[in-house]
């Protein structure tokens, strides 16, 4: 197999990354710190006497932050990031027990108690986490002998589960992800087989729906013991650091939400449950869950050169674009249950699209590319990074959204933490590895270009070596560039993804047209449209290959079952999609307004957040109008906003 180098170059990504580093990281762990979150460790590591604090599951986000803080390392040293990072180390190495069992809520509360509750405690969705930011610091000079922890949580769950039936498998999926991480690192075989058995043992528990609410009952009472011996402790020491946690974030919700909930719950759909994995050919239950689930399904399939889960997957995936997802990318359409209603239930205001959930369809994205080589599943990444995920951080990068509507009446706004904290951290991985998904290489040692992103990549090819340098203004211009650095003496086939939002496609090379195409009609969320391009030949250093995708202002038409969005339109430019704000529209209602059709301009606003392009309209009344990027709203302060608005009915473009 070819080994890949690759980096950000300076450009759109390397901003963020750069936030990232220098400022999300850091707030993130003074965030950690002031909920309790680290301080659960040192509790256990008997470093401090306190009460522990947080959810039960709260020792999964510091083990994210971990991962992104390994990745942010791996790209450049921060000492002040490294003595952090070297401080929970010590911690987590100091409260693992002897065996590899680590998870603070039964150690510190329920030290006789391992396993229970598991469709609710995270128990080993926190495990999952835990050996998947030590898979990341091996990879890191100088924390090579630091997977010993990871293993040592993996063997405790092969020694615990390895053979058990479906009610042993995990309410929340991630274990499986960090398992089949972990083999690919090590080879051990066991840890593919542990992950394989949660997989395929998964929905075919029977009576699923009574044995969840004994775990609830069994769940409820032990946070109300929690509760119990909290209320002495703080009376016995009153002095005693007890920040509050934030407020949970906010979501509008459908009248008769709960009751759905309910069903959805102890149906199994909300945890997967409902039916074996290979069945599941259709989104159901919590959005995040699910796609970890079938971001694990497609692992297995790719690892195994296999295609046990591929049928169920592909078919899932094709449902779940057509049917449940949002333009934006985002998907589940339920606060609550936080994730998939009915077809074509995507109602703009109760949008819950959660940032972790996009992410989760990123994760699934990138190993769907891996398995089968289809440009659809790269095109929707990028759509996806754009617009659902990217939304979740702020420009500052200390503020964040959990849940994402593509309509807010303001109430919904950025925030610095949440009760539950899984989207910063989860997003700081992300980023922080970018580098890592913008090409991939095939078996034949062909190159896809997945994502046009400036960077660097050095391919060794056999014993030669192949480098090139991406430099993109994909966003505002539709513009990129390759350029050969060094070249081996044999072919090289470069595989281009054309994206399926590109209007007109132009590639060259050397300044000697390679490809043009138009394309025609209205816009249409569509990853089915990508394609790729393959270009081989001998190259030779200083070959430039310049790929031109035309970005005219569309106009998208929500599918007409969709009954909330009938008569309405979204603009989108590229791979972005745009709404309008109230603080860019003083006076104006944005809910009652109708859109000229016809009057579309672009213009650059270098001083306006960050940076950007704004589409300017008007309304049919002439009203002037600026939309911007939808990942942009919220960095102003309280706003409302809206993707949607009615649309002067004339002849679709």
């Amino acid at each position: 197999m070819s080994e890949v180098t690759s980096q950000l170059l300076p450009g759109f990504w390397k901003s963020w990354q750069e936030l990232n580093a220098h400022s999300a990281i850091l707030h993130q762990w003074n965030q950690l710190e002031r909920s309790g979150c680290i301080d659960n460790f040192r509790i256990l590591a008997e470093e401090k006497d306190a009460f522990r604090r947080g959810w039960y599951f709260a020792d999964s986000d510091a083990y994210k932050w971990l991962d992104a803080a390994f990745n942010i390392l791996s790209c450049q040293y921060d000492p002040q990031l490294s003595i952090l990072v070297d401080q929970l180390i010590e911690l987590v190495q100091k409260a693992q027990a002897a065996d590899g069992y680590l998870y603070t809520f039964n150690q510190i509360l329920f030290f006789e108690v391992r396993w229970e509750n598991l469709q609710i405690e995270h128990e080993l969705y926190c495990h999952g986490h835990l050996i998947e930011a030590f898979v990341s610091g091996a990879q890191l000079d100088g924390y090579e002998d630091k997977l010993q922890i990871a293993c040592k949580a993996a063997d405790r769950i092969v020694a615990d589960f390895n053979g058990k039936g479906p009610a042993f498998t995990p309410g929340h999926e991630e274990i499986e992800i960090a398992l089949l991480r972990l083999y690919e690192l090590t080879g051990n075989q066991s840890y593919l087989d542990m992950a394989r058995q949660f997989l395929e043992k998964r929905g075919s528990s029977f009576g699923f729906g009574i044995k969840l609410v004994k775990q609830a009952l069994s769940n409820n009472k032990r946070v109300k013991e929690v509760a119990e011996r909290k209320a002495d402790y703080l009376a016995a020491n009153p002095a005693a650091e007890q920040n509050a946690l934030p407020e949970g974030n906010k979501a509008k919700e459908p009248s008769n939400i709960q009751r759905r909930w309910i069903v959805n719950t102890l149906s199994g759909k909300f945890f997967q449950q409902h039916q074996p994995v290979k069945k599941q050919t259709k989104p159901a239950g919590h959005a995040v869950r699910y796609a970890y689930l079938q971001t694990a399904g497609t692992m297995i399939d790719k690892l195994t050169e296999g295609s046990a889960f591929l049928d169920s997957l592909e078919k899932s995936w094709q449902h779940m674009v057509a049917k449940q997802m949002y333009i934006t990318g985002g998907i589940g359409s339920l606060p609550v249950i936080e994730g998939f209603g009915r077809d074509y239930e995507l109602d703009p205001g109760f949008a819950y699209a959660e940032t972790c959930a996009a992410l989760g369809s990123l994760f699934w994205n990138r190993e769907m590319v891996k398995l089968t080589g289809k440009a659809c599943y790269s095109d929707l990444y990028e759509w996806q990074i754009y617009n659902a995920v990217l939304v979740g951080m702020g420009l500052d990068g200390t503020t964040y959204f959990y849940n994402n509507p593509l309509t807010s009446d303001g109430e919904v706004q950025r925030q610095n933490w949440y009760e539950v904290p899984c989207c910063p951290s989860n997003l700081s991985r992300t980023f922080a590895a970018l580098q890592n998904d913008i090409i991939t290489i095939q078996k034949d040692r062909s190159i896809d270009i997945q994502q046009y992103i400036s960077s660097q990549h050095i391919v060794e090819i056999g014993s030669e070596t192949f480098t090139f340098e991406i430099t993109s203004d994909l966003l505002w211009k539709g513009e990129t560039g390759i350029t050969i650095k060094q070249a081996p003496r044999n072919k090289v086939k470069l595989n281009l993804r054309l994206p399926s939002w590109a209007e007109k496609r132009q590639i060259s090379i050397n300044g000697e047209k390679l490809h043009n195409e138009i394309s025609s009609g209205p816009f249409l969320l569509n990853p089915n449209n990508a394609k790729w391009l393959s270009v081989e030949r001998q190259w030779t250093a200083g070959d430039q290959v310049n790929l031109n995708f035309d970005m005219p202002v569309r106009t998208y038409h929500p599918h007409p079952k969709i009954k909330s969005l009938q008569g309405k339109t979204a603009l989108t430019r590229g791979p972005l999609v745009y709404c309008l704000e109230s603080v860019d529209q003083p006076g104006i209602d944005l809910f009652s307004i109708v859109l000229d059709p016809e009057k579309f301009v672009v213009e650059n606003a270098p001083e306006l957040l960050g940076g950007v392009q704004l589409i300017k309209a008007q309304t049919n009344h002439g009203e002037p109008l600026v939309f911007i990027p939808y990942h942009l709203w919220g960095n102003r302060g309280p706003s409302q906003m809206t993707v949607f608005v009615d649309i002067e009915s004339k002849e679709n473009e």
